[in-house]
């Protein structure tokens, strides 16, 4: 356990590291010239705010959290970074990790750990204008003994500045997904575990046109095969099933190829980090899958509104997250298993393991704080309650919302494959008592599956 913690924290520095030099334009293959020492504690001058004022009463109520990132986070990095630049670890380290003329080509490394789950270590490439301008490629590959694989590979062709196609290619394997029936009260002594198996080859249609606001459209093929799974010592699908903890569910151990369209669109008025997080983002999705094998099909749709104050212009954000997804089926056959809405994870109710809530929709409200705390790092807190349901919420009742609440560390300013480290719980129903059921730690590093 040691010489896996050592792997992952080594990973994790080389990585952020490399995140640093790449966005530092000083950093090159030649000596930077001296420059003024920057402002490493990453606050710009204090300006005294109704917003600042506010910010009071969390930090009394969460001053362990403050002490704790303070002078256990960046009061140490206000003594490494300094020294790190002065010996040019960030330039070397760029130099060795991103190569060719430019540096338009590298590698990084990547690793996964969630407790209660196989963690994953590999490797993500990028060359940007292979063989033509405009034309980037990338391979993101990861893997663990015990049967634990994963790759993808992206290539994107740049249209014009507001206009990318991207085509992907990506695979997947892992027997240790958890299932604990499907509904708003699943149990977590139900706890089970199956295989995912699937493969997706789509092409997308990426319009930027404002700030951060996108439009894609997806047309895809995506082929899947569940079936029984381990980890640890617990039960696979079929014999917690036999138990009669929950019914097997439609799906399970069928093989499935389907044709899907989806359609996904957000609009933020936000600047980019670092400038004032205030704003709102609405975010509307929707997809619709037809299986070629069984004759059926299913549609999954929702919304996500977010909106964000930046409490004092110096990036201490709270927001508010309201979602709501649901699914349909298309025909006379359940929607598949692996195709319901579900929770957990890296989405809404972070507290849970990865599709730990399954059902025909699902309803969250959370409550989103965000604070830097180093150069490119930031304490990232998240309340939600929320839950799953029956078809159109069909059963929606305040007793039966769960509670879940994580907070972390993760990088700011990066969308994609982002560094991030989460320490969560979720409860039961409030019906059954709100007693805190379920435990996550988990450490992702450019984690992309």
């Amino acid at each position: 356990m040691k010489a896996w913690w050592c792997l992952l924290a080594a990973v994790t520095v080389a990585s952020m590291t490399t995140r640093w030099a790449r966005a530092d334009p000083s950093a090159s293959s030649q000596t930077s010239p001296k420059r003024q020492v920057p402002d490493y504690r990453g606050r710009r001058p204090l300006v005294k705010t109704t917003g600042s004022a506010a910010l009071w009463l969390p930090r009394v109520i969460l001053s362990p959290l403050y002490l704790l990132s303070e002078y256990g986070i960046r009061a140490p990095l206000a003594i490494m970074v300094p020294a790190a630049e002065r010996a040019e670890v960030p330039r070397k380290l760029y130099d060795f990790f991103a190569f060719g003329p430019d540096h338009k080509a590298g590698v990084v490394p990547v690793a996964y750990f969630d407790f209660g789950l196989n963690p994953s270590v590999g490797v993500s490439g990028f060359w940007n204008d292979a063989f033509a301008g405009g034309n980037d490629w990338s391979v993101h590959a990861e893997v663990w003994p015990t049967s634990w694989y994963a790759m993808s590979l992206k290539e994107g062709a740049r249209i014009d500045a507001e206009h990318t196609l991207l085509f992907q290619l990506s695979g997947l394997h892992r027997p240790d997904r958890v299932f604990y029936g499907i509904g708003p009260r699943t149990l977590q002594s139900s706890q089970s575990r199956y295989t995912e198996a699937r493969a997706d080859e789509n092409v997308t249609l990426d319009w930027k046109y404002l700030r951060a606001s996108h439009l894609q459209l997806t047309v895809g093929l995506r082929s899947e095969s569940p079936g029984p799974g381990a980890y640890d010592r617990d039960p696979s699908l079929q014999q917690e099933a036999a138990t009669g903890a929950f019914a097997v569910p439609y799906g399970y151990d069928l093989r499935q190829t389907a044709e899907y369209n989806r359609v996904q669109a957000w609009y933020d008025s936000r600047h980019p980090w670092p400038e004032s997080g205030s704003g709102v983002r609405i975010e509307a999705k929707a997809e619709q899958g037809s299986d070629m094998i069984a004759r059926s099909g299913w549609i999954r749709y929702g919304t996500t509104v977010t909106g964000s104050v930046d409490l004092d212009q110096h990036q201490h954000v709270i927001s508010l997250v309201a979602a709501v997804e649901l699914a349909d089926p298309l025909g006379e056959r359940p929607v598949p298993f692996t195709e319901l809405v579900a929770l957990g994870g890296d989405g809404p109710m972070r507290g849970y393991l990865p599709r730990r809530l399954l059902d025909r929709s699902a309803a969250v409200a959370a409550l989103h704080y965000v604070w830097p705390i180093a150069p490119w790092l930031g304490g990232d807190i998240e309340l939600a309650a929320g839950n799953v349901f029956g078809e159109h919420l069909v059963g929606f009742r305040p007793d039966l919302l769960r509670f879940s609440g994580d907070i972390g560390i993760t990088t700011l300013g990066v969308s994609e494959y982002p560094v991030q480290t989460i320490i969560g719980v979720g409860s039961e129903t409030f019906a059954q008592g709100g007693a805190i059921d379920s435990v996550r730690a988990a450490l992702l590093v450019n984690h992309g599956f």
